[in-house]
């Protein structure tokens, strides 16, 4: 079992940054891929990020290619997802999980694991 605990969110302007921090409780961190996603009110959970679990190879939703991005330190058991030139439309609840493969994916159903979550809000 892999607990998942993500902190860093908050209130920012248009424009502003925030770093997310995904943090593991897992033996073997560095077997799991991470993902981020994100769900705004009234709206589906979608994807915005994922790494592999051993190499830096990683994945973007177009809506966020080049303002975010994510890495991670396997000694630390921690993921990050480093927020850039925010806009009004990435406010939403902010969600880590980890799947029992190396190989990234964009798809929820892959995951296994997932935090309880970190509001972001960005006013404009």
């Amino acid at each position: 079992q892999v607990q998942l605990v993500e902190s860093g969110g908050g209130l920012v302007q248009a424009g502003g940054s925030l770093r997310l921090s995904c943090a593991a409780s897992a033996r073997t961190f560095r077997n799991y891929a991470v993902g981020w996603f994100r769900q705004a009110a009234g709206r589906e959970r979608e994807f915005v990020a994922t790494i592999r679990g051993s190499l830096d190879i990683t994945y973007y939703a177009d809506s966020v290619k080049g303002r975010f991005t994510i890495s991670r330190d396997n000694a630390k058991n921690t993921v990050y997802l480093q927020m850039n030139s925010l806009k009004p439309e990435d406010t939403a609840l902010y969600y880590c999980a980890a799947r029992s493969s190396v190989a990234i994916s964009r798809y929820e159903a892959d995951y296994n694991y997932w935090g309880q979550g970190t509001q972001v809000t960005v006013s404009s």
